[in-house]
């Protein structure tokens, strides 16, 4: 009957219920009946467990990230409560990639079914359905307006998680980039706190470049982020206009929109290039956007040109520091480090200072720089970063007269060997802030003699010879995929003591240091209740002679 075959058009047209309840899902619940830390889904954790959090872990659990639209579940720590608890939220997640499954209706897809042999009875049947370009098993089964039914609320939108694209009023924020060719395509959603810098051609024609939309400032900045109740609007940062011959001139002003216009055969003020800043809360709130634009001139013959591409992500009342993860550590990348502020623990701007120094403007832990001369006092101030994960050794040679001061001799070794201001701290994770006081690790310094045995102990004095940094990390969250964590820092400095030289005679030390990287991840090992049991009775003499 007519109405029995539309109920079922109807049922094949609607995307099916979900087969995963995301809420029910945690991928860091990894002790049996015990709660997690930082596992804000963790169903064994309680109130008071949550109020000793400082982040979540798992801030998004998805079921399926190929879907164009699914359910997710949100979650945070509402750290101004008291005491601090955790905020559950379940959100209607959109996918922007053009790659997406819009429903997973067909069946057959979820077992694996022996294909059909070709036969001399079936061979023009299976020719007419898979021998076009394309085929589809139910191409009337896809519902396109089911996105524009239920489109995300903007409420959903007031805090950004990583990774998530930053919306617009009309989409998502649009970051070019090359696709699948070369070409530019302008599909790309800029993700938040993703640093992406890109480049890619675009056709264009010098005739028609004032009403090619890529190539106008308006196309880049008529589209505000979505923020919690208000709406950021992207401001002109700075212009600067790029001659034929490849000289650039900034404008003094960044008020005056230039739009593309045709002069004298030429294409001018067309976009060449965006660089767009996004400053945040510490919480994923965007409060801020500016965009700083490369204009630039188009002759006649030209059929394509080269945009670039860049968006960098800044945490308000935070000066930029490139990060070394996000969260854990990336292996060849430096470790980050820092040190209390004096006054501390008294009222400050962060508990944790970043490093200010011209050799170390980045707050990063270094060593010692080896130099071609290998003089240690000529190598004074040279230092190389610590990269995380590489085992790193360097060291130089110290020429000792009879007239060198120990005393003096001795602070300026522990200056080669230290550096100028040493760090008291490491940062625990390669996204650390300087705001989470928890985040960061306190290097244990420790001092060893190497006893000589000296003429007499007037004529000697205590140098420090190497300094040996012992960098302790582990896997830490999920098994897979772990982020790597600094858990403890130990720095050494040996001393050794060095006997007075008769007049006239000179002695050469070698001045060493090295850092060494100590995984200290325990085996995952199963939970007890993947043990059998053998439910038998034992002989009563079975453990003879004990009891």
């Amino acid at each position: 009957p007519a109405d029995t075959r539309d109920a079922a058009q109807a049922r094949v047209r609607s995307a099916p219920a979900p087969v995963t309840d995301v809420a029910r899902l945690c991928v860091c619940d990894l002790l049996v009946a015990q709660c997690d830390t930082n596992c804000c889904c963790d169903p064994d954790c309680s109130a008071e467990d949550f109020s000793l959090f400082t982040t979540c872990s798992v801030p998004v659990v998805i079921g399926d990230s190929q879907l164009c639209s699914q359910k997710a579940a949100v979650y945070s720590l509402d750290v101004e409560a008291n005491p601090p608890e955790r905020i559950f939220k379940l959100i209607d997640q959109v996918n922007p990639s053009i790659f997406c499954i819009h429903a997973t209706n067909y069946k057959q897809a979820l077992y694996l079914k022996s294909p059909e042999i070709p036969t001399a009875k079936n061979f023009d049947q299976l020719l007419e359905k898979f021998g076009g370009a394309t085929f589809s098993a139910e191409p009337d089964s896809w519902n396109l307006d089911t996105d524009a039914q239920n489109p995300p609320e903007a409420n959903e939108t007031s805090r950004y998680e990583y990774g998530a694209p930053v919306q617009t009023e009309d989409a998502f924020l649009r970051l070019p980039s090359p696709v699948v060719s070369s070409w530019c395509s302008d599909a790309n959603p800029a993700g938040f706190l993703v640093n992406q810098a890109t480049k890619c051609i675009r056709s264009v024609s010098v005739e028609k470049c004032d009403s090619i939309q890529a190539l106008s400032m308006l196309f880049y900045i008529n589209s505000s982020i979505l923020a919690s109740v208000f709406q950021v609007n992207i401001t002109v940062q700075s212009v600067v206009v790029q001659s034929l011959n490849g000289m650039r001139t900034l404008l003094s002003s960044s008020e005056v929109l230039r739009l593309p216009m045709v002069l004298d055969e030429l294409c001018i003020n067309a976009v060449l290039g965006v660089n767009y800043h996004i400053t945040h809360t510490d919480t994923g709130e965007i409060i801020e956007a500016a965009a700083a634009f490369v204009l630039g001139a188009i002759s006649r013959e030209a059929l394509s040109i080269e945009q670039s591409f860049e968006i960098s992500f800044t945490q308000e009342n935070t000066q930029p520091v490139p990060l070394s993860g996000n969260p854990g550590y990336v292996v060849g990348l430096p470790v980050r480090a820092g040190f209390q502020p004096q006054g501390y623990p008294f009222p400050a701007a962060f508990p944790f200072a970043p490093l200010a120094l011209s050799s170390n403007k980045h707050s990063q832990l270094t060593i010692l720089h080896s130099t071609s001369t290998q003089d240690c006092l000529a190598a004074q101030g040279a230092r190389a970063p610590v990269l995380f994960g590489y085992n790193m050794i360097s060291g130089c040679k110290l020429r000792i007269t009879a007239a060198m001061k120990c005393q003096p001799l001795a602070q300026t070794l522990l200056d080669v060997l230290k550096g100028q201001s040493f760090p008291e701290y490491v940062a625990s994770f390669g996204n650390s802030q300087a705001q989470d006081v928890l985040d960061w690790v306190p290097i244990t310094q420790l001092h060893i003699s190497e006893q000589m045995i000296p003429h007499s102990l007037q004529s000697s004095c205590q140098i420090p010879v190497s300094l040996g940094i012992e960098v302790k990390w582990t896997k830490y969250g999920s098994l897979v995929n772990p982020q790597a964590r600094i858990v403890n820092v130990t720095a050494t400095i040996t001393s050794t003591t060095l006997k007075q030289l008769p007049s006239g005679r000179e002695r050469i030390i070698p001045i060493t240091s090295s850092v060494v990287f100590t995984d200290i991840s325990s085996p995952a090992e199963p939970s007890y209740k993947a043990w059998p049991t053998i439910n038998i009775k034992l002989p009563f003499d079975f453990f003879y002679p004990f009891v």
